[in-house]
């Protein structure tokens, strides 16, 4: 499928069920990172891009890599399937933020809304400023070193692991190897710095909280109760500008609630959308 000038890839999973959820991830992830949702949810047909720049899809040329242009790219990504009911659309992390967007300008094409770590928070305000400015810098240089420094730099293993974890929470030795691969093989899987960086600068400058009223279909927000990336009392301020927000927080997990609590976010989704 081309859109805005990307060729996109995306996947279909259990096709022949009725009810549609089209799934957007996170920054620097790839379809990948959902699939453990995925499982957890047989009796729905999910459909989940690479988002434009990552993964297998190309970088968009008909549009910028910021909130407005990914939202865009979700409303003829959604038209373009030509369902025959509303899905469901669910964001993870910065997926949050694009999903928020996207419902809030055109609510119409969807049933309902599931955020998954959503981003209600400033990333340049509170206690997350000083590390935002210094991954802001790292992503700055990344893109203005030479193409073979500036690539290598940026898909460091080392950056990629302690990225890994210090966004990883469970206590489970084998997950949390298991999350460290994953982070190892998908997160450098990125078009091109520029792309990244234009990426990057977009998830730190807008959050979810900026649409939440006008934001008018049923929402689902699904914190974890340690993610110090999205705090839960920024879900909570968020929830309550909502028209129509539900809050579930799990707890013991923070970032990863889609890797380290996949059952339970599955539950909570099942139940919102039944």
């Amino acid at each position: 499928m081309r859109i805005l000038g990307s060729d996109v890839h995306y996947w279909i999973f259990n096709p022949d069920q009725r009810q549609t959820i089209v799934m957007i991830h996170g920054f620097r992830g790839t379809n990948h990172g959902l699939h453990d949702i995925i499982r957890a949810l047989p009796e729905y047909r999910i459909i989940i891009p690479d988002l434009p720049g990552f993964g297998t899809s190309t970088p968009m040329t008909e549009a910028p890599h910021d909130i407005a242009g990914y939202s865009e790219f979700v409303r003829q990504f959604i038209q373009r399937l030509n369902l025959t009911e509303k899905p469901a659309l669910l964001g993870h992390s910065f997926g949050s933020i694009v999903t928020a967007h996207f419902a809030a300008t055109h609510g119409e094409l969807i049933n309902k809304l599931i955020m998954i770590n959503t981003i209600a928070s400033p990333a340049l305000k509170g206690p997350r400023a000083i590390s935002s400015l210094g991954a802001k810098l790292y992503y700055r240089i990344g893109a203005k070193l030479p193409e073979r420094a500036g690539r290598a730099l940026l898909s460091s293993k080392a950056m990629v692991k302690a990225t890994s974890v210090v966004l990883t929470k469970t206590k489970d030795k084998d997950l949390k190897k298991d999350i460290h691969r994953h982070h190892l093989e998908h997160f450098s899987s990125f078009q091109n710095r520029d792309t990244l960086l234009e990426a990057f600068n977009a998830s730190i400058s807008h959050t979810a909280r900026d649409y939440a009223e006008h934001i008018h279909v049923p929402t689902l927000l699904i914190a974890g109760e340690l993610d110090d990336i999205a705090p839960v009392a920024g879900q909570r301020a968020l929830q309550r500008a909502l028209p129509e927000g539900k809050l579930v927080v799990i707890p013991n997990v923070g970032h990863l609630v889609h890797r380290e609590a996949p059952t339970q976010a599955a539950a909570a989704i099942t139940e919102f959308l039944s």
